[in-house]
């Protein structure tokens, strides 16, 4: 369950949020969505695939963090183990919502914050102020900020990179058959990766025209990701070996 509420420096004066990164604060995710734009941070440390939106049945783009619902490898008791973290996850508790306005008799529509009031990260005595005491923004709350409207731009793009992407058969489906030292066999289905031999079979002016779209890029990065494949795997490995 999810409570949204706009967010304001009145009824949301003494919240804080909770930034430390655990399973309890609903940390404890499989994947998290993200989009060309931050290709370039996310494939330093995930594998990126890309899966159909149940919701939507549109394509979307992902940063993997297990194998299987719920499992996520980069969590430990010391909070998330990488550099990086992507904007779906940090973004959290917070949501761009949509508000009308008028202004000079025309009704216009800007963005504004909206806050889950459900989420275990909402605080009145622990974690990070949105509020400074006469009422302005705090800088965490100007790094949400800024980071909420990232999201926004990225995923507006993301369409038209996904439609690029079915324009030139470029996804394809797979199954990931994963073997553990202790013997054990996982199987990872339901996702989709770059299909690395029809890329190579498009012509100079296709691959012209996805660069010139800045979809080039991003399709590199895709694929250079999944050598993170080998990364889970031994993440998997090591956090057996502690279980036993």
């Amino acid at each position: 369950m999810t409570s949204h509420q706009l967010l304001n420096n009145i009824d949301h004066k003494e919240l804080r949020v909770i930034t430390k990164r655990a399973a309890e604060y609903g940390d404890q995710v499989m994947f998290s969505p993200t989009f060309p734009d931050e290709f370039r941070s996310v494939q330093a440390h995930y594998p990126i695939f890309f899966y159909k939106d149940n919701a939507t049945g549109q394509f979307q783009a992902a940063a993997m963090f297990g194998f299987s619902t719920g499992e996520n490898l980069f969590l430990s008791d010391r909070g998330w183990d990488a550099t990086y973290i992507p904007l779906g996850i940090v973004r959290q508790p917070f949501l761009i919502g949509f508000q009308e306005f008028q202004e000079d008799g025309v009704s216009k529509t800007q963005r504004v914050i909206h806050l889950d009031m459900d989420s275990p990260r909402i605080s009145k005595t622990e974690g990070e102020s949105l509020f400074l005491e006469y009422g302005g923004n705090s800088p965490y709350l100007e790094q949400v900020a800024s980071a909420l409207e990232l999201m926004h731009q990225g995923f507006e793009r993301a369409p038209t990179f996904i439609a690029a992407l079915l324009e030139h058969e470029l996804l394809e489906s797979f199954s990931l058959d994963i073997e553990l030292n202790d013997g054990s066999n996982h199987q990872l289905q339901g996702f989709y990766t770059i299909n690395e031999d029809t890329l190579a079979k498009l012509g100079g002016d296709q691959l012209a025209a996805l660069n010139e779209a800045g979809w080039l890029q991003p399709i590199y990065m895709a694929i250079a990701s999944q050598s993170h494949i080998r990364d889970l795997i031994e993440r998997k490995n090591l956090q057996m070996a502690r279980e036993t």
